[in-house]
């Protein structure tokens, strides 16, 4: 074989040699960054279990005894120990949340709900998940229990805030369905009737009025369908929640805010109480949440619940006109309830300002008719 031959043959066992080494190379560290990326997913999995599961273990269960209010003895010592004032301010905060009510409705004969610990974070009394695995990616969601009386807010899927409410009587209900908040006033006068004070307010039905806000807790759905609030409660949902992005026309977008979902609807056939009442521990209860609240059906409002002078602004007016049968078939409003009317008693002040006026001055035109004829007749008669 000629000295060129052999050196070209060398040349080709080297080349050989050299990719093969490569492709081991190569193989291997492929093989090492796949177990690193196992390794890593495996850690994260990990991490992500423990860190669900200190969420979930967080609080103990605590103890819940139901009493009945004897004597004015027992409602005095129960206002004393749960003083909404001083050193017992947490007491008070755990005991309105846990009985959905203000101190100051509490009567004699009244049944009453004694937690057996004091927490500081009212999560600990939550009837919610404190995490909620299908709202790992929700950077905020809120859950609104008609039936139980509360909500709670999540970020990631964790429960950063848990409180009561008092939401709509039967015949002006808090709908259940999905809603999202529109915009936020820190002190709103109710379009409705101004002499209605709503501290924090946060809306979350353009047309109907729906919100979030503080007013009266009298431990009962009794609200003209919005969800009303302890004051801190109201201060600190205002302050979490992130209201819609707005049109050119400064029109909110509608979901584009926090989602809002309703889920339930109260038992209205219960004539006092809740199912609050019912449990003697908070580990009793935990409800069930929605796997995709996002795609879950946008609230129906039927048409009585708008006030007349806006109902000509509603987008999709017929599904507004179909819902209360809808609503009625589903069983979400019982067949022998009427809904109440949205009724603007602005406008009706306004309206019967104008006709007091209007008889003033027609009363007053008449007296001076009347004054003007006495005169004309006492000059006729000289």
């Amino acid at each position: 074989m000629s000295r060129p031959a052999v050196a070209h043959l060398l040349f080709g066992l080297v080349c050989s040699l050299a990719i093969s080494c490569s492709d081991v190379d190569q193989g291997a560290s492929d093989a090492a960054a796949e177990a690193a990326a196992m390794a890593a997913k495996r850690k994260a999995e990990a991490d992500r279990a423990a860190r669900i599961d200190s969420i979930t273990r967080r609080f103990s269960p605590i103890g819940l005894r139901r009493d009945v209010i004897r004597s004015a003895s027992h409602l005095d010592s129960i206002r004393h120990a749960y003083a909404p004032t001083g050193e017992t301010y947490l007491a008070y905060r755990a005991f309105a949340t846990v009985n959905r009510k203000d101190i100051q409705f509490f009567r004699i004969g009244d049944t009453v709900m004694i937690p057996d610990t004091i927490m500081s974070d009212r999560r600990a009394y939550s009837v919610f998940p404190q995490y909620y695995e299908h709202g790992d990616t929700i950077p905020k969601i809120v859950f609104v229990s008609n039936k139980w009386q509360a909500y709670a807010c999540y970020e990631y899927g964790e429960l950063v805030r848990f409180a009561a409410v008092n939401s709509g009587e039967e015949r002006k209900p808090t709908f259940p369905g999905r809603y999202a908040v529109n915009w936020k006033a820190r002190l709103r006068l109710s379009s409705l009737d101004s002499t209605w004070r709503l501290p924090y307010t946060v809306n979350f039905h353009q047309y109907a009025g729906l919100a979030f806000h503080q007013f009266e807790m009298p431990g009962r759905p009794v609200s003209h369908s919005c969800v009303r609030q302890f004051l801190p409660d109201a201060e600190w949902l205002f302050k979490w929640v992130r209201q819609a992005k707005f049109d050119s026309t400064r029109r909110p977008i509608p979901f584009t805010g926090t989602p809002v979902v309703v889920l339930d609807v109260f038992d209205y056939s219960r004539r006092r109480g809740g199912p609050w009442w019912d449990i003697t521990s908070t580990r009793d209860v935990v409800l069930a949440l929605p796997k995709e609240p996002l795609a879950l059906e946008e609230a129906l409002v039927p048409m009585s619940q708008i006030p007349k002078d806006v109902r000509g602004a509603l987008p999709n007016r017929r599904r507004y006109v179909a819902a209360d049968s809808i609503l009625r078939e589903r069983g979400v409003i019982r067949q022998d309830v009427s809904l109440r009317e949205s009724i603007n008693f602005n406008k009706l002040r306004r309206e019967r300002k104008a006709r007091a006026a209007a008889a003033e001055e027609a009363r007053k035109r008449e007296e001076e008719a009347k004054a003007k004829r006495a005169t004309t007749t006492v000059g006729g008669s000289e």
